[in-house]
């Protein structure tokens, strides 16, 4: 039974624990998508190789001067958000009763007079509007990934107080709806592992140097201007055209690092924030995962077990130790040679480079659902590693055509421009090679991946400092204990730096984004009791999960 209890992590910080697709841009979490977030206090000298170019001055304080009245004061032209024949979304939408418009606002805020760019929204407007609270802005994290959708769902997740909320969704810049930036990458992400060896680690140098070298030649011209800093200065170009005077915000993942990032730029311009999976300064790096190996292994130990009581349906083994037996079996034979499973025109081959992906991908949500699609999957590759046939299913073949071809491209080159935009990386490949090296006896199988080379490597640096949050911020702040995206460590760090907010702690939960999604009921309560009252509540809340997550009796060995 969901339940909560009062004061129990006491204090600001709280104890320092263990540590849908629906179209959401989630750190990794998506199916069959991946994201990721945060924000750092200082840049460390071994990315410091190159001086950033001079920062862009920040919005007025008023949301006026430095010719950006014009973008705050614009009228928008609410409509369909239908944009063509094929947008069954857009359709969905209008049925919904949402409208979409595009918002105006300047490529580069040091020249407001220069380039613009478009950012779409959509919003549900409130049905109670004798008891309007006003407008909740929608980030569903990534970096990359839409809210235009998202309305909707939200308004479900705020149950009774929904009907007081505009509900705002929006496509940050170059995502989705708003003025596109698309790579022609032939991948839909570059967070890959390095693999078992040196041969491994070299195609992956290859590959992320030329990912970063397609966002060159794509968006040179715009890649400067893609970054967290510039989102939240357009968020607040979106409050002024809205009218309000201040906007309440709901973030996930990486959204909360946004969420962060606007509460510290623009101050009292902000009314109830709520930020799920949130993620605290020097947990934000080109390298996001770097870290978080405990929590992944983990929720991959807790899964084995999961999956170890269904042997009889998935055949991956009798107890926790033989399936991730399973696991490294699987793993070792993608080393010695791709992996080949599908059928024509689905037919994919893995390597050690890429069943890790899989897996990451697989185990930031402990429900059964999402658990049988891992166990179903790793029991095709367990069949592809045996040389035996290894058919997909339409799930399974949609998350590789995601992952390992162009078909999701954009989404893997603008999430690349957002964080590599941010923030600087080490510059020698040799770098990485010996934090991958070093990793590998502690964490065989997720450290080449955490610490695998990406694009941030050969990007231009950042012309930014990274945001450092040097203002309190009353916010409420949700995480699982057990979240292998945006650990719960790192969201026990941030409550800890904004002493002001309250930290809503779900127990026993493998799970990335739990408000309106996860069915808790005692944190969607917490959630929508701040959202329609204002008020946080006095101390830090535990809930409980509904269950621990299940396995037979003979499964824990």
């Amino acid at each position: 039974m969901t339940h909560v209890t009062r004061g129990q992590h006491g204090g600001k910080s709280g104890p320092l624990g263990a540590a849908r697709r629906r179209g959401r841009g989630r750190w990794f979490a998506l199916t069959p998508a991946l994201a990721a977030t945060l924000v750092v206090a200082c840049v460390p000298a071994a990315y410091a190789a190159a001086p950033p170019a001079p920062p862009a001055p920040a919005a007025s304080a008023q949301g006026a001067g430095d010719g950006l009245d014009r973008f705050h004061r614009q009228r928008l032209d609410w409509g369909s958000c239908v944009k063509g024949p094929d947008d069954t979304a857009g359709r969905d939408l209008d049925r919904a009763g949402v409208s979409c418009a595009d918002v105006t606002v300047p490529l580069d805020y040091a020249d407001p007079r220069g380039r613009t760019i478009s950012v779409a929204v959509s919003r549900l407007k409130a049905t109670d509007t004798r008891r309007r609270i006003g407008a909740v802005l929608l980030n569903n994290g990534g970096p990359g990934g839409t809210a235009v959708e998202s309305p909707p769902h939200i308004r479900k997740a705020m149950k009774e107080v929904g009907a007081r909320y505009d509900i705002v969704g929006f496509d940050p810049r170059f995502v989705g709806r708003s003025t596109p930036l698309d790579c022609g990458w032939p991948v839909g992400t570059a967070w890959f592992s390095a693999g078992s060896g040196r041969a491994g680690f070299d195609r992956q140098v290859a590959l992320q140097r030329d990912l970063a070298g397609k966002c060159r030649t794509a968006g040179a011209p715009v890649l400067p201007h893609i970054s967290t800093r510039n989102t939240a200065r357009d968020m607040d170009v979106i409050r002024g055209a809205l009218g309000e005077r201040k906007i309440s915000y709901l973030g996930y993942s990486y959204g909360t690092y946004l969420g962060t990032v606007y509460t510290q730029m623009f101050p009292g311009r902000h009314d109830r924030v709520v930020l799920d999976g949130a993620v605290t300064p020097g947990d934000y790096k080109a390298r996001l995962m770097q870290g978080a190996e405990p929590e992944n292994e983990r929720a991959l130990s807790d899964w084995a077990a999961w999956a170890a009581g269904r042997h009889d349906v998935h055949g991956l083994g009798r107890t926790r130790a033989e399936v991730l037996a399973t696991v490294e079996g699987i793993v070792a034979a993608s080393a010695r040679g791709p992996l080949t499973v599908g059928a024509a025109p689905d037919v994919f081959r893995l390597d050690d480079t890429q069943v890790p992906l899989i897996l990451f991908m697989g185990i930031a949500d402990d429900t059964d659902r999402a658990r049988t699609a891992l166990a179903e999957q790793m029991s095709v590759l367990a069949k592809a590693a045996q040389g035996r046939p290894a058919p997909l299913s339409p799930d399974f073949a949609q998350l590789l055509r995601y992952a390992l071809t162009g078909e999701q491209a954009a989404t893997g080159g603008v999430q690349a421009a957002v964080i590599c935009g941010d923030v600087g990386a080490p510059r020698d490949p040799e770098v990485y090679w010996r934090d991958i090296e070093r990793s590998r006896a502690a964490h065989p199988l997720f450290g080449p991946f955490t610490n695998n080379i990406n694009p941030c490597t050969f990007w231009d640096r950042p012309r930014e400092e990274l945001t450092r949050v040097r203002r309190d911020a009353a916010v409420l702040i949700v995480a699982a204990t057990g979240d292998p995206r945006t650990t719960y460590r790192s969201s026990v760090g941030l409550h800890a730096l904004l002493p002001s907010s309250k930290l809503v702690t779900l127990e026993n939960a493998n799970r990335h984004g739990l408000y309106g999604e996860y069915g808790n009921a005692c944190v969607d309560d917490e959630v929508n009791a701040y959202l329609a009252t204002g008020r946080l509540p006095e101390e830090d809340r535990t809930c409980a999960a509904a269950s621990p997550p299940s396995s037979s009796p003979s499964s824990s060995d």
